[in-house]
């Protein structure tokens, strides 16, 4: 199982400066490049400073002149904000940019904060709709000369330019939880990209049976892959794991509320959670999060991702957003990268 690093720039805090949360994102993809991870997996979010990355295809070209090898993902582009021929030039052009290193994952979007102000009116249905229509499109413009009659997009015939450095095209991920939607990505040769949030082991077995149901249904002989997308922390010890499970507990209670989209924001900050508020959510507690998430110990962690390299996963990616400081983020992954991956090389 490959072992990959998820990150974006975060801001809790109005006076933390964005420039310095930019460094410090490099800083960590730096860490990850000469540690020998996989790939560095960064996605698409637009007015929200909990998660900031408003076009992962300038930051995957950044990070690729400060990188050697690492692969460079999109984690995920959200497909009804990107018209057909647009993603197509944009994607090739990061692949030659990057010397060939592109991994292009896509997804329909989940926050309707982003939905109401970039498409008002979209629902999770019309834009799951969308990528459906999207994805099959852009590889036939990486083919050539290809004229498009959709019910959301049409253009006369088209070749992208530029084409991409990978032929016939960067392997594309699609984002999917349901079991269409493994479906639809394995029958248009597809990974798939998975993420259980803060649930637990029973979900992680769901997600990856119902890849290798639409795999012996459709596609049986395509070496396709499915990428786990988890939080995790690895920790000096007990008393660090359970600290780690607290910041993560919070961090899901802004995700929760960013998800939502009930709670007031200003200058692209949510309106603070209390202590109250936080521990009068039961939906999310930092046991839970002890318990379903890849904190502890080297060991524990190994153990885990060991469980999800057992279940079929065929890569990992450690999901570093948490609300935590960056020096907490940097000595987590510099543990990580020192004890754990060790294991699965």
């Amino acid at each position: 199982m490959k072992l990959s690093l998820f990150v974006h720039m975060e801001r809790t805090l109005p006076d933390e400066p964005q420039e310095k949360l930019y460094q410090e994102m490099i800083e960590l993809c730096e860490i990850a490049d000469r540690g020998g991870m996989h790939a560095i997996w960064t996605g698409e979010h637009h007015g929200m400073n909990f998660t900031i990355a408003p076009n992962p295809f300038i930051n995957l070209a950044d990070i690729a002149r400060r990188t050697s090898r690492v692969r460079l993902g999109t984690g995920t582009i959200i497909a009804p904000f990107n018209h057909p021929i647009r993603l197509a030039g944009e994607a090739a052009m990061t692949d030659i940019i990057t010397g060939g290193r592109l991994e292009l994952g896509i997804a329909r979007g989940a926050y309707s904060y982003e939905y109401e102000r970039l498409m008002p009116g979209l629902t999770a249905w019309d834009a799951g709709q969308r990528m459906r229509e999207l994805i099959p499109a852009v590889k036939k413009l990486w083919q050539g000369d290809y004229a498009h009659q959709g019910e959301y997009w049409s253009f006369p015939a088209t070749t992208s330019s530029p084409l991409p450095k990978q032929q016939p095209h960067p392997p594309i991920w699609v984002a999917a939880r349901d079991p269409n939607s493994h479906e639809f990505a394995v029958q248009n040769g597809c990974n798939v990209q998975v993420t259980p949030l803060h649930q637990g082991e029973e979900e992680i077995v769901r997600l990856v049976t119902c890849f290798n149901e639409a795999r012996a249904r459709f596609a049986a002989e395509q070496p396709l892959k499915i990428m786990l997308l988890q939080h995790g922390y690895v920790a000096e010890d007990e008393a660090d794991a359970r600290l780690a499970a607290e910041e993560l507990n919070r961090f899901y209670h802004y995700f929760g509320a960013w998800f939502k989209n009930q709670r007031p924001v200003r200058q692209g900050l949510i309106q603070p959670l209390s202590d109250e508020e936080i521990a009068a959510n039961t939906y999310y507690s930092a046991e839970m999060m002890r318990t379903n998430l890849a904190i502890g110990t080297a060991n524990e962690v190994i153990t885990r991702l060991k469980k999800y390299e057992a279940l079929g996963y065929d890569e990992f990616a450690l999901w570093i957003d948490s609300g935590m400081s960056f020096a907490r983020k940097k000595a987590s992954l510099e543990r990580f990268i020192r004890c754990v991956m060790p294991e699965f090389h």
